[in-house]
């Protein structure tokens, strides 16, 4: 059977290029980065710091900003709690927006718990922020603000320079979270007044279990308590033995992704179209989720009216695609990123989130879309309620009662 994997705001297959890379890290320059003793340790702590040096060269910060995690999890984390513990005397108020990844969500939470106070801004129907919402939930309390550069489930992408001058003026510390814009758009710490920025390498063709969290060093100085504790690696921000081999992945991915940054985020968003267009132009009552234009280029998501989005996907078994985020796919429970946006339960529940990546192909995207058509009407040929909708009656209006 014919398998498409377009899933890649989950996870992306590693590139070739990337494993050619990391394979002599695992058992030709096998060192501790940390061990300054001998050639071993030498040679794998020449390829961190070159690594450093790449991903730093992406976001136009300098290598000494560049602190290594374990992924976007732990980078989000040792933002949000880091500051907050850091600048506690300052001022205990952070704010987020309702839509974000819920590594940014459950921190924030975990700190209301322990005295904090957090304001969640919500978004508008598209997923934008509102820029005066934030300019007023801002006090002079206020220690940082976390919003996220694209959204993982609805594609909007924030004005994060906007947003980055608001926190400048007021002298609050910025946070981003970019694992959904890092290597597939421009991002300049600098210019977007970008204090921390949390990326992760298995989102861009690199391996699982690694990620960087910039940290300003200069104006202002950005200090950040460690989450982890045990040795000071990462001049103290990160303690623990450094992954190599997934820190040249890392440096791997980063370098071919800026690379292709001028050619590669046009051929994903031509194809994203194709495929919208595609299943819009063939069916009805069907909704784009997220922001029209202003979207990261590998993102489409969209509600199939009259349709269960697990009976979409149970339909077309040999297309991996997403009904929420990854990470909370496990509930049954309606997507609160749409919930966020203002979409019914009806529609949330018959969402889908189709995600483009590199090998990805035009023959990819006009089978799935066939496919995506062909499964609807199949679906909707056995929904009453779809039926009654064609007679013209409103859903909305009608009242239901049990016999």
């Amino acid at each position: 059977m014919r398998r498409i994997y377009l899933d890649n705001n989950a996870t992306t297959q590693v590139d070739p290029r990337v494993l050619e890379a990391m394979l002599p890290f695992f058992c030709d320059k096998f060192g501790n980065a940390a061990s300054r003793n001998h050639a071993f340790g030498w040679e794998a702590e020449q390829a961190v710091e070159a690594a450093r040096e790449q991903i730093a060269s992406l976001i136009g910060a300098d290598a000494k900003e560049i602190v290594f995690t374990s992924g976007a999890t732990e980078g989000n984390n040792t933002a949000i709690k880091g500051v907050a513990a850091m600048y506690a005397e300052r001022g205990k108020h952070i704010i987020t927006q309702a839509t974000e990844h819920k590594a940014v969500l459950d921190p924030c939470h975990w700190l209301a718990e322990q005295g904090y106070r957090v304001t969640v801004l919500p978004v508008d129907a598209k997923g934008m922020v509102d820029l005066e919402q934030l300019k007023q939930a801002m006090t002079p309390d206020t220690i940082l603000v976390s919003i996220m550069h694209g959204n993982n489930e609805i594609g909007t992408v924030q004005p994060i320079a906007e947003i980055g001058r608001l926190c400048k003026e007021r002298e609050v510390l910025f946070h981003t979270d970019c694992c959904q814009t890092f290597g597939k758009l421009p991002i300049n710490v600098e210019e977007m007044g970008i204090d921390l920025l949390t990326c992760s390498a298995h989102k861009i063709h690199g391996p699982k279990g690694v990620g960087a969290l910039y940290v300003r060093r200069k104006r202002p100085r950005v200090r950040c308590a460690p989450v982890l504790h045990g040795g000071g690696h990462e001049r103290g921000v990160r303690s623990g033995t450094l992954n190599v081999p997934g820190i040249v992945g890392l440096a791997k991915a980063a370098e071919i992704s800026g690379r292709e940054m001028e050619s590669e985020p046009a051929r994903l968003a031509a194809l994203r179209d194709r495929l919208k267009d595609a299943i819009i132009s063939k069916l009805d009552a069907v909704h784009l989720n997220g922001h029209p234009t202003l979207r990261t280029p590998t993102n489409l998501n969209l509600s199939f009216a009259y349709v269960e989005g697990e009976s979409l996907m149970m339909g077309m078994p040999e297309v991996a695609v997403s009904s929420g985020s990854a990470c909370t796919s496990a509930s049954l429970e309606p997507s609160y990123v749409l919930r966020a946006i203002g979409v019914g339960d009806d529609l949330a529940h018959g969402s889908i989130r189709f995600s483009l990546g590199r090998f990805n192909t035009a023959d990819e995207v006009d089978y799935v879309a066939e496919r995506v058509v062909a499964t609807v009407r199949k679906l909707r040929e056995m929904s009453p309620l779809y039926e009654i909708a064609q007679e013209g009656v409103d859903l909305k209006a009608v009242e239901w009662t049990r016999e």
